[in-house]
C-alpha cells in the first residue's frame, strides 16, 4: 500500500528558490540606460553579475556610465541610438547582440514628455512623443526578439510605462504622454501573446514620480509636493532602486511566469484612485 504524502504540494525544488533571483551573467540591452530610472536599473543588473549595454542618443553619454561601471568591477558596454530612427534599431541591436554574444533581457527605458496643454498640442510634439514612446518600443522589441528566436532560449522584455498609461492628470498638458504610455501597456500584452510561443515573455513596470534630477524642479513647488504627497497612500517620492528591484524580479526566475502585465510601482496610487 502507497503511504499518503506527508504534503499536499510537489516536492519543493530548493536550488531553484536560492536562485529565484539570479541575474548573473545575463546579457542585458538597456536603450535609455542612462536616463534617470534607467541608470539605476543599468547599475542593479551590473552589480548583480550581468553584462549590460547601455543605448541613448547621447553616445558620450552611455559610454562614460558604462566605463564607470567598468570601473567599479562590473561589465557595461556603452552604445550611441536615436530611437526614432527604426534602422538605428535595428543595426544597434545588431551590434549589441555581437559584442555581448546574444540578449536575454530587454530593458526599454525609452521614454519623453513634452507637456502641451490641449488648446496648444502641435501635430510635431505629438509625432515626437509617439515615436519616442510607443514606435521605438515596437521595433525594439522587434528587433531583440529576432536574436532571441533564433537563439532559441527563451527570453525577457521589460518596457518601463507610467502611471499615466491609467491615471489622466488633471490641469497639466498630458495629452501625447498619457495616450502612449496608456498604447504601450495594450502594447506590451500583444507582443506577450505573439512571442510567449517562443518562451519569450513581455511584461511592462510602471512608475509614479520617482525621485530624480528630472523631477526635482517640480517637487521643490510646496503646492505640487503636497499634491503629489497627499494622493499617495504611501505619503512619499518613490526611490529609483524600489524600480529596480522589480525590473530584476521580471528578468530573474521569478519572473519566468509572468507575461502580459503591467506592474504599478507607485505607493498604492492607481489602487486608490
Amino acid at each position: 500500500m502507497m503511504e499518503p504524502s506527508p504534503t499536499l504540494t510537489p516536492e519543493i525544488d530548493i536550488p531553484a528558490l536560492d536562485g529565484l533571483f539570479n541575474v548573473q551573467g545575463l546579457r542585458v540591452f538597456l536603450p535609455g540606460g542612462y536616463g534617470a530610472i534607467g541608470e539605476a536599473i543599468s547599475w542593479g543588473f551590473a552589480r548583480h553579475g550581468a553584462h549590460v549595454a547601455i543605448a541613448g542618443p547621447n553616445a558620450t553619454k552611455a559610454s562614460a556610465l558604462a566605463q564607470r561601471i567598468r570601473d567599479s568591477g562590473g561589465l557595461a558596454e556603452g552604445f550611441g541610438m536615436n530611437a526614432r530612427d527604426t534602422a538605428q534599431i535595428a543595426t544597434v541591436t545588431d551590434e549589441v547582440a555581437e559584442t555581448l554574444g546574444g540578449i536575454d533581457v530587454l530593458v526599454n527605458c525609452v521614454g519623453i514628455n513634452k507637456e502641451q496643454k490641449f488648446a496648444d498640442v502641435s501635430a510635431e510634439i505629438f509625432d515626437e512623443m509617439y515615436e519616442t514612446n510607443l514606435r521605438s518600443a515596437m521595433f525594439l522589441s522587434q528587433s531583440v526578439a529576432r536574436h532571441q528566436i533564433a537563439a532559441g532560449k527563451g527570453g525577457r522584455q521589460i518596457h518601463l510605462a507610467s502611471v499615466r498609461s491609467q491615471l489622466a492628470l488633471r490641469n497639466r498638458g498630458y495629452s501625447a504622454y498619457c495616450a502612449t504610455k496608456g498604447a504601450l501597456v495594450m502594447l506590451v500584452k500583444q507582443h506577450a501573446m505573439e512571442l510567449a510561443p517562443y518562451g519569450i515573455t513581455v511584461n511592462g513596470i510602471a512608475p509614479t514620480f520617482i525621485q530624480s534630477d528630472r523631477i526635482r524642479p517640480h517637487l521643490e513647488r510646496a503646492e505640487f509636493r503636497d499634491f503629489i504627497l497627499e494622493r499617495n497612500p504611501l505619503g512619499r517620492i518613490g526611490s529609483p532602486v524600489e524600480v529596480v528591484g522589480q525590473v530584476i524580479a521580471l528578468a530573474a526566475p521569478a519572473g519566468s511566469y509572468i507575461t502580459g502585465q503591467t506592474i504599478y510601482v507607485d505607493g498604492g496610487v492607481t489602487a486608490s484612485q
